[in-house]
This record gives C-alpha cells, structure tokens and sequence, in this order.
C-alpha cells in the first residue's frame, strides 16, 4: 500500500512543503511501481533510481523547501532533453552516449522549482513518428498494453497514466505532446511560440517545436506550465461568455475522422453548451496545399536534425524521411507557406475564441516494431490516425488535448483546444470547465 503514488504534484508539493511528506519516501514510492510495472509499459530509456533518491533528499534538505512550487515531485523527461550526467540518445543508435554536463533550461527550471527526475523516457528515432519505439524500447499505453503509447512524447505519457510519475516533461512538433496524451488519457498544453524555451535538437524544427508538460489534471498542466514558462501566463477575464467553434472536419483532404472521436467533440460541445458557453459548428478554411506544407516541414526538421549523424545507424525509416526532408530545405526556409495559414485562419479566430476538435481521428496503431518498417507505411499510418494536430505547430498558436469519452475498449478518447497566441490560460479554463462538467479517471487501472 502506498501513500503518494497516485497523487496529484499539487497534492505531493503541499505535502513535501508542509513536511506531511518526505521527497525520499514520495521518491521511493515511485521507483518501486517503475520496477513493477515498466516492464509491461517500457515508458523509460533510464531510470535515475540512485541518483533520484539521493536528489530528493537534497530537496528535503533546502532553505527554501516551503517555497518550491513543485516541492519533492517525481517528474519524467523525454529522451531529447539535456539531464546532466545522463546521456540524450533521442530513441537512436546514431546519438552518442556521453553525459550531459548541464540540464537544458526546461529541466533546470523544474530542479529549480524543487521537482526530482526520476529518468528519460523512451521516444521514436529522432522524435519524428507518432508511434513509440525503437532501439532504446518500446512504450505503450497503459490502457491498451497492445496499442503503442503515441510519439513522439509516448514514453513521458505512459509513464503518467500508469502512475509512474505525476506529471513529466515532453514537447510537440507535429502533435507529439497531443498524440500521446489524447492515446493515455492525460492533460498536455503546447504553448503558443516564444511561451516556453525551446531548444529542441537543432533549430526546433524551424520554430515549430515547443516543450510543455504531461499531467493527470488541468490543475497540474496549469502549475508545471507555470514553473516552465518565461513569463506569467495571463489569465482571462472572469466573466464573459467565450465563443466556441467546434469541428469534427479534418485538415487533411482525404482523412476521415471516426465515430468515437466525433462523439467525443460532440459531447464536449454539449457540456460546455449546458454550462452557458456559446458554442457553434464551424469549420476552420483550412487550405488545401496543408498537406504539403506539413509533410515539407515535418520532413525538412528531420533532415537538419539528422545532418551530423551516421546515416548507417539510422533505421531505414528516418534515412527516407531525412532524405525526402533536404528536397524542402531550401523551400521551408525561405518560403512563406506558414505566414499565409495564419493569415488565412486568424479571421476564423476573431470571430470565435477557441476551436473545439477531436485530438486524433481514430485509436492509436497497434504496438510493434514500426522502426522496421517502410517509410510510406509509417507516414500513412501516422497521417491516418493525427491529422489535426500539425496546423497549430505551423501556425506557432497554442492547443491542448483533453480526455473525454473512451473508445470500445475503454481506453480513453480526447478532444483538442486551439487559441490565438497568448489563450494558453483560456484553453485551460476551458479545459478545466470539462474536467469539473466530464470527469475522467487519471490513471490506467494497471493493479
């Protein structure tokens, strides 16, 4: 029987402030169900169980332990981020294994906020797929152990949902925080542009890509983005009746989205219609070249992350991509496809506050070996299930993925949120409104 594993950070800080709880037994705790479980999940690459403990009592230990926001939290981080005296491998063999002498701004902003790393977990070969698995392992969903967990962010997802951790540390390119959280049933946040320090791989993937956090509650999202975040995330007015588009539609010509992810928009709709928001059906004028746009970008991050590693020990997967990427270069640097979707959406945005869609358009694929097989399979399985996600990576805005509803086989099912850029603390009010209105359960039931 535990005490803290299961808990909230916000419940888990207030007690490790109060000294209710000590950070090398909430710690502990935490590092048992890793060894229990993660054999079934594969949600680490590493596991800092040593050093974890050891941390903790270094925050046991500080002047300012009734202060931390975030005071002796277990948290997760995703495999392509600096943790100093650990290696960053990004789910490949072509990364070298030497440690990182000092932690990227996003981890030292967690430390400094007095969270713990417990380990890095397992992510696709270069972050690039939406699926979890390669060389480093395998991660998947806690609620489906046969379906992948999501990617890129999938092993700092199923490390939450299975109560590993209570929040962790992951980032979104194409849909790699959303992916993830929208497969396990978890809150995510992906910052408008400039919100969050980035300093993923090399140059962010033009600017797309930005970290954010993975948790069981708006109210944990809320606070890790908080302690992540440059500045102060302003709060929208208390009153007013915010507007709602909500759209089942796909941005992709040709991609359709399922019954259990329509219902799930259409529920969320009809919650917050009942709580006295102004919701309407509308269809965002998505272009038709988005497609294009998104492979180009998607590909061209690829082949400037890949540049400087042997291409021999890339699977065969990340070669093509990285290949088809150079073709764009010149294209996605120069070029003007991601000014003109904001020109063309934000008239869409000045007539409602926040978009309302289904976070993915169908379950997620099934767990194997997708690093063994052919480029094309992977882009069309990865396209066929997360086509709503790459716009607002395009555009740079925010967006959210929210649990709510479950699949068939009651995995959970997610809806996603979209503002203008500085709307991350209106998407979380939203967000926070569907919690309260259509309550999940937080964790996979895995005991």
């Amino acid at each position: 029987m535990t005490e803290w594993v299961g808990r909230t950070a916000v419940e888990i800080a207030a007690a490790v402030r109060e000294k209710r709880a000590e950070p090398r037994a909430v710690m502990a705790e935490h590092l048992d169900r890793i060894a229990r479980l993660d054999g079934r999940i594969g949600a680490f690459r590493v596991v800092r169980a040593r050093a974890a403990l050891a941390e903790a009592d270094e925050v046991a230990a500080r002047g300012d332990r009734d202060r931390l926001p975030l005071a002796g939290v277990p948290v997760a981080v995703k495999d392509n981020l600096a943790v100093r005296g650990e290696s960053t491998r990004v789910g490949s063999a072509a990364t070298p294994d030497a440690p990182a002498g000092a932690d990227h701004v996003t981890v030292a902003r967690l430390r400094a906020a007095g969270a713990v790393v417990v380990g890095l977990t397992n992510v696709p070969e270069l972050c690039v797929f939406g699926t979890t698995e390669g060389v480093h392992g395998t991660a998947r969903n806690p609620w489906d152990t046969s379906r992948t967990a999501g990617g890129s962010s999938g092993g700092s997802a199923a490390a939450v949902a299975a109560a590993m951790v209570p929040v962790a540390l992951g980032n979104d390119g194409m849909g790699s925080l959303r992916i993830p959280a929208a497969n396990c049933g978890l809150v995510t946040v992906k910052p408008g542009h400039g919100v969050v320090p980035a300093g993923i791989g090399d140059g962010d993937w033009f600017g797309m890509s930005e970290n954010g956090p993975l948790a069981t509650t708006v109210e944990d999202a809320r606070l890790m983005l908080s302690v992540l975040a440059d500045t102060e995330v302003a709060a929208p007015p208390e009153s007013g009746a915010f507007r709602i588009a909500v759209s089942v539609r796909s941005p992709l010509a040709g991609v359709t989205v399922s019954g259990p992810y329509v219902a799930a928009a259409r529920e969320a709709a009809g919650a917050l219609t009942r709580a006295g928001y102004q919701v309407r059906r509308a269809d965002p004028p998505y272009p038709l070249s988005l497609g294009v746009t998104s492979l180009a970008h998607w590909t061209a991050g690829t082949a400037v992350d890949a540049r400087s590693l042997d291409a021999l020990l890339l699977t065969r997967r990340t070669r093509v991509h990285a290949a088809l990427g150079r073709r764009f270069l010149t294209g996605v640097r120069g070029g003007t496809a991601r000014e003109e979707l904001r020109r063309r959406l934000e008239p869409f945005f000045a007539e409602y506050d926040v978009l309302l869609t289904p976070a993915l358009a169908r379950r997620s694929p099934r767990s194997a070996p997708w690093h063994e097989r052919g480029w094309l399979r992977n882009v069309l399985a990865n396209t066929n299930y997360s086509p709503l996600t790459p716009p607002w990576n395009l555009t740079g805005w925010p967006a959210m993925a929210v649990p709510v509803g479950t699949l068939p086989s009651g995995a959970p099912t997610a809806v996603q949120l979209v503002g203008l850029p500085g709307s991350e603390a209106l998407l979380l009010r939203v967000a926070g409104r569907l919690e309260e209105l259509r309550p999940w359960r937080r964790t996979a039931p895995l005991d």
